[in-house]
């Protein structure tokens, strides 16, 4: 009995979950239990930090879904947690960018290519040309015709990398209903429709390219035997983890439009009003559960069909959870924030250590594989080893990849001011 409840991997679970939530108290802001709030909850250092503690929990969420974590119940209830974390980065992005308008004079003029080619293209087709490297070394074959779509990234180069190309379409929908259109709740609409849009079209599109043959159901039968292009993570927009989250941007543009007409009403009674929106956010909890669980993004294995109509129903229960999520943490970041090295390092590299997970697995996978670790001794060291590997491997790639797209940065686009900024220290439009 004794064994079982204290053996390696309870420890390491114990070990983990405690690290991760003792994240939220190292360098914490109270004010709980205070009448006052914190002025500065959306600053732009705390809003560094936020990402940086939802950058670790992607990198968690990735080692998670290993197979390996999976057989051995470790990690658990971060498998399904990654659409949460990536709704903070949407939220902190709207939020910023709404900011950034208001301060900075003639902030649209020129955002296209600051915000988007330089803050989010860059990086991406950076990373593009880091992966293309990768695989040459590790002799990873590809038709002639995925290596030439790969590199223009309208396919996956690096299935990971969908963030960026989500954000730049965000972007670009912000910038194109700010700098044409002048009332500003028109905008809010078309952008929450767009957004929608960008969910309906993965519900059409599915997993994989199921459209692409007149036989129903032929991924059941012929998977083996399909083009490059018809496989999963290949094309744009296949998984729902595309869209789900996305909702979150759009409330972080609000947020940040009408904050402060929001944040005095909260405010006054606020514990009752916090728990409202707490209660309001399970209830959509559990409206995103039961429509997983009830129709479900994954049906095309059902031998009926690509089930389009169960995919939407789906999209449908999850978009009023994650249009609350960012909402209920920025409330109570009014009371509550947590500002430390580690969550303002992984603040700064978010972007970079998102992109370059990938291939951090996948070398700890072939080092494992390879049993490339000498000090392996015993089985049960695997897992910790496959952990501490793939969190080391995705800082220093995402070190380098950040050092180079700086570098790049500044060879194209040398000594270019800064807009001045109306106010200080209001957060940046951020990419991750």
């Amino acid at each position: 009995m004794l064994k079982d409840v204290f053996n390696f991997w309870s420890i390491f679970r114990i070990a983990t979950y405690y690290f991760f939530f003792m994240l939220l108290f190292w360098g914490s802001s109270s004010k709980l239990g205070k009448k006052d709030f914190h002025k500065d909850f959306a600053s732009l250092d705390v809003m560094k930090s936020l990402r940086g503690f939802a950058a670790i929990g992607v990198i968690l969420h990735h080692i998670s879904q290993e197979m390996i974590f999976q057989n051995g119940k470790v990690l658990t209830p971060f498998v399904n947690a990654g659409a949460f974390f990536v709704a903070i980065f949407f939220f902190c992005s709207g939020y910023g960018l709404i900011k950034s308008l208001d301060s900075k004079e003639n902030y649209l003029h020129g955002f296209v290519k600051n915000r988007i080619l330089k803050g989010i293209m860059l990086p991406f087709y950076i990373n593009i040309l880091l992966y293309a490297l990768y695989f040459a070394i590790t002799k990873v074959k590809m038709p002639a015709q995925q290596w030439i779509f790969n590199f223009t990234g309208l396919t996956m180069m690096n299935a990971y990398a969908w963030f960026p190309v989500v954000l730049a379409l965000l972007y670009l929908f912000f910038f194109l209903c700010f700098r044409f259109i002048k009332n500003r709740p028109v905008c809010f609409v078309i952008i929450g429709l767009l957004i929608i849009g960008l969910g309906l079209g993965f519900c059409y599109n599915g997993h994989f390219a199921w459209w692409s043959r007149k036989k129903d159901n032929w991924w059941m039968f012929n998977a083996s035997n399909v083009h490059w292009w018809q496989n999963q993570k290949i094309l744009w927009f296949n998984g729902e983890w595309w869209v789900n989250s996305a909702p979150a941007f759009l409330t972080g543009l609000i947020f940040a439009n009408y904050e402060s007409k929001i944040v005095p009403f909260f405010k006054r009674l606020y514990a009752l009003k916090f728990h409202v929106v707490l209660l309001l956010t399970y209830i959509a909890f559990r409206l995103s559960e039961y429509g997983q669980s009830h129709f479900g993004y994954w049906r095309e294995y059902e031998m009926k069909g690509p089930r389009v109509d169960l995919k939407i129903a789906t999209y449908f229960c999850q978009v009023p959870l994650f249009a609350l999520v960012g909402f209920l943490v920025i409330l109570f970041m009014m009371k509550y924030h947590v500002e430390n090295p580690v969550t303002r390092f992984f603040g700064k590299y978010s972007l970079d250590t998102y992109l370059m997970n990938l291939m951090a697995l996948e070398i700890t996978r072939y080092l494992m594989d390879k049993k490339k670790f000498p000090f392996i001794i015993k089985k049960s060291n695997k897992l910790l080893i496959f952990a501490i590997t793939v969190f080391v491997l995705t800082i220093v790639l995402g070190v380098i990849e950040k050092k180079l797209t700086d570098l790049i940065k500044k060879l194209l686009f040398p000594k270019e001011k800064k807009p001045e900024s109306k106010s200080e220290n209001k957060p940046e439009a951020v990419t991750a």
